[in-house]
């Protein structure tokens, strides 16, 4: 993703923000949002912030994962399913 395209000074998110509403519905893509020359604020639709949110915690529960095998923190699926199904079965 090129995001050169992308970069708009503030005055310009001030004077277009319902075309900017508009397009990042669309696009789908960022804007960066630049104050005196240096990118400051990232803007983007509700959907694609929900899916980096979900992206984001999928990433976390693959980290935490990897930290658990690192650390030796692991059991066997075979043993992992025969306690589910004595838990479920004790209900």
């Amino acid at each position: 993703m090129k995001f050169s395209h992308q970069i708009k000074p503030i005055s310009y998110l001030k004077a277009h923000a319902a075309e900017v509403a508009r397009n990042l519905g669309k696009q789908g893509d960022p804007l960066i949002i630049t104050q005196n020359g240096t990118a400051k604020l990232v803007v983007q639709d509700i959907a694609s912030y929900e899916q980096t949110l979900e992206t984001l915690a999928l990433l976390k529960i693959l980290a935490l994962g990897n930290r658990r095998i690192e650390q030796g923190k692991t059991q066997q699926a075979a043993d992992v399913i025969k306690h589910l199904r004595k838990n479920r079965g004790a209900r």
